[in-house]
């Protein structure tokens, strides 16, 4: 345990430059004494790691120093082909640099890790956009991407929803990839971060200067935030409805899996013939109106009375159409 914990503690220098004890001892989530005892032990074992004091100080590798002990487990080289997403990297102009790194990491793997990982390329793909819809046409992505790793100001032609047409000056923060969609996450000057669909950039241009980045600004967090906070505005209202058994996993599919978990989570009994009586939240009536016909006979609106006669116009105007 501890040896792994040392070699974990040699490669967070290694990687990251100069850190603190206690930025060591969140990362291994160890004490800040363990860290001390830690870095002396390397220090004794010949591995070149020095102290800065002050308030800017911490513990860093000799200027240099690298060392190849990665210690790759079969499954963790393994793991490392499933990130490797050649669709996306394609997009982003990585494709070759991608095929040329997976190469290099089986050629340096010993044999026993080379063959778990290359049968895993064989037997894993990760197909990234959803069913009945193709990824987003981004031909300006990659020139988002340099401008967000060169931390490069941007002014952009932007098509908002309803096909309004705003021009923002941006500073970018980071591109992120969901469900076949990119989104860029970026900020005005001085301003807070939002993001943007890259699909919708009309025009593009990278400025001259360079922005600074926040200090502490954490991409995944901010992103995990965001879609929470999207998903709690996008639900306007309610509808209470009547359901069967057997229809439970079709409605998880037409309203989310996460939606309906917890609509029945909060459900009461079910009634003599088995059905239950659920309050889900709908983005607005017209789009419940659409969703729910889709479950046909097996489910029943109760409320609210809006709903249930959209419902009923719907379902009278399929009967007279089909006689």
């Amino acid at each position: 345990m501890r040896a792994s914990r040392l070699l974990s503690l040699l490669l967070l220098l290694q990687a990251r430059g100069r850190m603190t004890a206690t930025e060591l001892a969140e990362e291994l989530e160890v004490s800040v004494r363990t860290v001390y005892r830690d870095v002396e032990a390397l220090s004794a074992a010949g591995v070149p790691v020095y102290a800065d004091r002050g308030p800017a100080g911490g513990y860093q590798l000799l200027d240099g120093y690298r060392t190849r002990l990665t210690g790759l487990t079969a499954e963790e080289a393994s793991s490392l082909f499933l990130a490797g997403l050649p669709g996306p990297a394609a997009e982003l102009g990585l494709a070759e640099f991608a095929a040329n790194a997976e190469l290099k990491l089986l050629a340096a793997l010993p044999p026993e890790p080379r063959s778990h990982a290359s049968r895993m390329r064989e037997r894993f793909l990760l197909d990234v956009p959803g069913w009945y819809r193709s990824a987003d046409d981004v031909p300006r992505l990659g020139e988002v991407a340099d401008a967000v790793w060169e931390l490069r100001p941007l002014r952009m032609t932007y098509r908002r929803w309803g096909s309004q047409e705003v021009e923002r000056v941006v500073h970018p923060y980071g591109l992120v990839l969901k469900g076949g969609s990119w989104y860029l996450v970026a900020a005005p000057p001085g301003g807070d971060p939002r993001t943007y669909r890259v699909s919708r950039i009309l025009t593009l241009a990278t400025l001259p200067g360079r922005f600074e980045r926040p200090p502490g600004f954490d991409l995944s967090a901010f992103w995990h935030a965001y879609a929470r906070e999207f998903r709690e505005r996008m639900y306007t209202g309610e509808a209470v409805i009547r359901l069967a058994p057997e229809q439970e996993p079709l409605l998880a599919y037409t309203m989310g899996h996460d939606v309906v978990t917890a609509a029945l989570a909060a459900a009461g009994e079910p009634d003599a013939e088995g059905w239950r009586t659920l309050t889900v939240p709908v983005e607005s009536l017209g789009q419940a109106c659409w969703l729910l016909l889709r479950m046909g006979a097996r489910l029943e609106v109760l409320g609210p009375p809006e709903l249930r006669e959209m419902m009923v116009e719907a379902v009278t105007e399929l009967g007279k159409m089909y006689g």
